[in-house]
């Protein structure tokens, strides 16, 4: 089998043939980030329809990307106001644990100038002002050190602002799963195609359904509360929402888990809501057959540390439930009785 795998050059592909849509990363010196121009490495021993279908993806990305370049680099770069512009519709970050890598990104900015503008497109609903297609930390960075920020305009439909804004991240690679299953939830809700999803954040059908399964199991409220866990990763999102399902009562001990944990950082909110949601294992049953005077066995009680369960053979159920009815009151009082003279 070949070391490289199919899915990861499809990933890589992506990466590099997007990256020209801003040319840089969000922190605008990170090592190793894809450029534009970069030739993907070719994968050996993959199979015929797989090579054909990543073609077809790669030439509609290709194409997608380029358009939507063309529209951004129409528009110039232009100097605005940050006040003026608004954040995206779809947000597709989850707020950092320590704020500190954000400081020393904005203290860049301030010492160096803001090197690479970032896209927006005109208010659809509120003249004169703008939404952020990309780039949110150097337009938020501008806000805060109270300077103007460089901006590309380009007039985008939701449909082509949630492509470019994932082609942006999928070139960053630096969201945790469960930001970019947010990020197609809140694509969902707003009423965006699957297959435009899809290709914002370069996934296939499976990969979207288990966004949508996790999202759907968990509720936002119960996502945001955990926030972005970046080592958690796919496998224990699943398991999370996977074990919500299987059990009614799991988020409500996932909840009170997280109100217990809520000064820690994600991650360790994340290792306590799994906890909270693990099958509890009871304690073995005990049993005592239940005999008639002949020595006759009819039935069977099983006693564990959250029930007490009686069951008596067909012939004498009915019976036995009316005299049982009967019995219960006098057999409380003697047990409330033995309480007492303890």
């Amino acid at each position: 089998m070949s070391k490289h795998s199919p899915r990861k050059s499809i990933i890589s592909n992506f990466s590099a043939l997007s990256a020209g849509l801003t040319e840089q990363p969000d922190d605008e010196t990170k090592a190793g980030s894809p450029r534009l121009g970069q030739t993907p490495q070719p994968v050996s021993r993959v199979g015929a329809g797989v090579i054909g279908a990543t073609q077809r993806t790669l030439t509609d990305i290709r194409e997608e990307r380029d358009r939507l370049r063309a529209q951004l680099e129409a528009g110039g770069i232009r100097e605005l106001d940050p006040s003026l512009v608004d954040p995206s519709p779809y947000p597709d970050r989850l707020p950092e644990d320590d704020n500190h890598d954000f400081e020393e990104f904005k203290k860049l900015i301030s010492d160096e100038g803001q090197k690479v503008p970032i896209g927006v497109r005109p208010h659809p609903v509120a003249p004169d002002r703008y939404q952020v297609v990309y780039g949110h930390r150097r337009w938020r960075a501008a806000k805060e050190l109270g300077i103007t920020v460089k901006a590309v305009i380009a007039s985008l439909t939701d449909r082509e602002l949630v492509i470019a804004q994932g082609i942006e991240n999928s070139a960053r690679q630096d969201l945790s799963w469960i930001e970019k299953a947010l990020f197609a939830w809140r694509m969902d809700e707003a009423g965006i195609k699957a297959r435009d999803i899809r290709s914002a954040l370069a996934i296939d059908d499976p990969e979207l359904a288990r966004f949508r399964a996790v999202c759907r199991a968990l509720s936002v409220e119960t996502i945001l509360a955990i926030g972005r866990a970046p080592k958690a990763g796919r496998p224990r999102w699943v398991a999370l929402g996977n074990a919500v399902n299987a059990d009614p009562t799991a988020l409500d001990r996932l909840k009170e888990s997280l109100a217990s944990a809520k000064d820690s950082v994600s991650d360790d909110r994340f290792r306590a809501a799994l906890e909270s949601v693990k099958i509890r294992t009871e304690s073995p049953r005990r049993g005592l057959d239940l005999s008639s005077p002949a020595g006759k066995v009819v039935g069977r009680a099983t006693f564990s540390a959250s029930e007490i369960r009686l069951t008596i053979e067909k012939s004498r159920s009915e019976a036995f439930a009316t005299f049982l009815s009967a019995e219960l009151p006098s057999l409380m009082s003697k047990f409330f009785g033995s309480e007492r003279e303890e």
